[in-house]
């Protein structure tokens, strides 16, 4: 049944290439034109937010709310000035004209810096605004809070761009003065920037160096430039999904990255194997009929018969592989914080788009192309290049690299098996130590120059820098003055601000001995603060009390997103093998590979070795929901490999292959493309290592590990092993269970 549409899906396509090529041009251009230019002059990546992700309902989500909902302040920008003496001469007159026309432009209530206080930089009221070490000051522009959106950006910019001119005025007072201008709005075009820089510069280095890869794999570029052609249909169709998304709901920025890369990793990885398939198909149709009649043309019934094959195995592999992968995003959905929803809604979304161009676009362009994809391709013509590419390019022999290597796997799986479990247990310890961490700022790169505003408003004007701790508290603002001295009393805590009414409830700022917003004292003040006694409400929010909230909301639902995954997987892998026994060794399988590249995920981004190599500064632990989405997209790369693998397996054992036999021979024939895939992957997800975000990179990188691991001591080494251990036991299943498998069996 299954078999017959996917059969019927290839014959549809073998027959009309040309309009569903013509329909995938369409989907790309307006894709990339959405994506670039939006519905209402707003680009995709103009369209991001930023920010520490929160969970709705959570104590610091409540207070974030409250502040937002009673706020009373619009936007605001800062000129930190550096290098320079506040009192030499002529440095009040060139202050006090900047003054005069920042006041002017529409939209500015008010300019604060040292020479508006009366007496100028010998009052005291100006000391917040001069710099501890004495060689610079603030300047601080407030916008109104009631100007439109269109009007706030056009007034943030012009402030920008007056505050930015200040400098070059000052250098007859001070020749080596410098100054940043910072502020939220800044910050945020900062990481949306860079996020779209780092996209590009992925690309660039991705889709050259695949293309290599597959040359190689295939032997020319026609057939390596198809999955290309896919990937590039996906990314356009990826990225005119997330527009989409953004005006349904918040979306951060490092979401079309991760998302991305997913989806030009698995749109490669699925158009190789239907590339691969259909040559193999191909090569034997066209066998079968030497000596009978003569060749047809190109798109002849020998075409449709390699496509329509194509389709009913690969086709289904790469269907099945997609829905496991989808299972195990999906996942995501499961818990509490919008951002981990968005991932795996925007995750999902963007398999189909992969799979789809893979079921569809490919087998077209392939059926358009016929009967030259059997020939060697021109650059087998390159001198030396035809030996090189009989090593790597796919080939009709049932021997090989592969089945070599099962074959030395299989005369001692006992040693295969311990060493390959030694090596991942030493790869994981490092995962005992993980330390959780939801950073904001700190994930701009250590060069950003909002990165550098923000570290120096905190040296040198901690009075205007944001407190640590926040406490919301729905009281009087006498009540809570009394109760506010109390907090001095905890651990830590350096000084409390002043409380201030605000929208009918009372903000108190805390300060705490610690220049690490997130780190374990900031928590332990957090905790302290939240287990105080208060005769009234209260809630406690900052950078420290969202994280671990959001810990808190993820180890909560994590138990039910994994029982759903492993149930869902479970299923899915019975339906495929009639076995229970494999299922339940590719989810161990998947688990210890997982425990060891997240180990080695610690490893660097913890404990900071490779930082220079990587360039970043580690923030002492791994982003929370890095941990999330590295473990969900992971395992559903796992499964696609496992997929890959044992469809040729079970292919062969459904034709009465010796058990031993089938896995040699499925090896031999799934290898290439498992390592193939691999490697096409790993060098997408290194091409994102290679951004600024640190983010990105831990995800990048995290995912690039773990598929190196899982395709080759997991693929090639563990899953030999362990069928060849088990035997005939491998497709064990009770019998209630087979009669269910008889009726559901997903079979070629």
């Amino acid at each position: 049944m299954l078999t017959s549409v996917f059969a019927s899906l290839g014959r549809r396509v073998a027959r009309h290439p040309r309009w569903f090529v013509l329909a995938w041009v369409v989907i790309t251009v307006l894709g990339f034109a959405l994506a670039s230019f939006g519905v209402q002059g707003q680009s995709l990546f103009e369209r991001l937010s930023t920010g520490a992700p929160g969970v709705p309902g959570s104590e610091s989500q409540t207070a974030q709310n409250i502040l937002t909902r009673t706020s009373t302040s619009g936007s605001s920008l800062s000129l930190l000035v550096r290098g320079l003496d506040p009192t030499s001469s002529g440095v009040a007159t060139v202050m006090a004209t900047m003054n005069t026309e920042l006041a002017a432009i529409p939209g500015v209530t008010s300019v604060f810096d040292p020479y508006v206080v009366p007496g100028g930089v010998t009052n005291a009221a100006a000391a917040p605004l001069l710099g501890r070490s004495g060689d610079g000051f603030l300047v601080v522009v407030d916008l109104d809070p009631a100007l439109s959106k269109d009007a706030n950006t056009t007034a943030l910019d012009r402030v920008a761009a007056r505050l930015a001119q200040v400098t070059r005025e000052l250098t007859a007072a001070a020749p080596d003065v410098s100054g940043i201008v910072g502020g939220s709005s800044l910050i945020t075009a900062a990481i949306t920037h860079q996020v779209e820089d780092d996209l590009r510069t992925g690309e660039a280095i991705a889709l050259p160096v695949a293309l290599v890869i597959m040359v190689l794999v295939f032997g020319g570029f026609l057939a390596a430039s198809m999955p290309m052609v896919g990937a590039i249909a996906s990314i356009a169709g990826g990225l005119g999904s997330l527009l989409f998304y953004s005006y349904l709901i918040s979306m951060d920025a490092s979401v079309v990255n991760v998302v991305t890369i997913l989806g030009l990793g698995l749109s490669i990885d699925y158009g190789l194997l239907i590339v691969s398939r259909f040559r193999e198909e191909l090569h034997k149709v066209l066998d079968a009929e030497a000596g009978r009649r003569p060749r047809r043309r190109r798109g002849d019934g020998a075409v449709t018969e390699a496509v329509v094959r194509t389709m009913s195995t690969a086709g289904r592999t790469v269907a099945f592989s997609a829905v496991t992968v989808g299972v195990s995003i999906a996942g995501l959905m499961v818990f509490r914080p919008d951002l981990l929803r968005t991932f795996g809604a925007a995750g999902v979304t963007v398999i189909v788009i992969a799979v789809a161009t893979a079921l569809t676009l490919v087998p077209a362009l392939l059926t358009m192309t016929g009967r030259r994809l059997a020939k060697p391709g021109l650059i087998s013509k390159i001198p030396g290049m035809r030996t090189a590419l009989a090593r790597t390019a796919d080939v009709q022999s049932e021997e090989g690299v592969f089945s070599a290597l099962a074959t030395r796997v299989q005369r001692r799986p006992w040693w295969v098996l311990g060493g390959v479990l030694v090596v991942l247990a030493v790869l994981a310890l490092p995962l005992g130590s993980m330390q959780l961490r939801n950073s904001m700022t700190e994930l701009l790169p250590a060069g950003s120059t909002q990165r550098t505003y923000l570290s120096a408003l905190a040296d040198q004007y901690p009075s205007s820098s944001s407190p640590t701790v926040v406490i919301v508290a729905q009281t009087s603002l006498a009540e809570a003055q009394t109760w506010s001295t109390s907090l001095t009393s905890v651990a830590h805590v350096t000084s409390v601000d002043a409380p201030t009414a605000q929208g009918g409830y009372v903000v108190i700022g805390v300060r705490v001995n610690t220049t690490d917003p997130g780190g374990a004292v900031a928590r332990d003040v957090v905790h302290e603060l939240r287990a105080l006694p208060h005769p009234f409400p209260t809630w406690v929010t900052g950078q420290a009390a969202v994280q671990i909230d959001f810990t808190h909301a993820l180890l909560d639902r994590a138990p039910w997103a994994i029982g759903i995954v492993v149930l869902a997987t479970f299923v899915l892998l019975f339906l495929m093998t009639g076995s229970v026994v494999i299922p339940l060794k590719a989810l161990v399988a998947n688990a210890v590979s997982l425990s060891a590249a997240l180990g080695v995920l610690v490893w660097v981004f913890q404990d900071g070795h490779l930082s220079g190599v990587l360039d970043f500064i580690s923030t002492g632990g791994v982003e929370t929901y890095v941990l999330a989405l590295v473990i969900a997209f992971a395992f559903g790369l796992a499964m696609d490999y496992e997929v890959f693998l044992l469809s040729r397996i079970k292919e062969l054992h459904d034709a009465g292959v010796a058990d031993d036999e089938a896995v040699r021979l499925g090896l031999q024939r799934s290898g290439r493309i498992i390592t193939s895939a691999a490697a096409i992957i790993i060098v997408v997800f290194a091409g994102f290592v290679a951004g600024k975000m640190l983010v990105i990179k831990e995800v990048g990188f995290a995912l690039a590990v773990a598929v190196l691991i899982d395709a080759s001591l997991v693929r090639l080494l563990l899953v030999p092993a362990t069928m060849t251990l088990l035997g005939r036991w491998n497709w064990w299943a009770p019998k209630f269970l087979t009669r269910i498998y008889d009726r559901l069996a997903i079979t070629h």
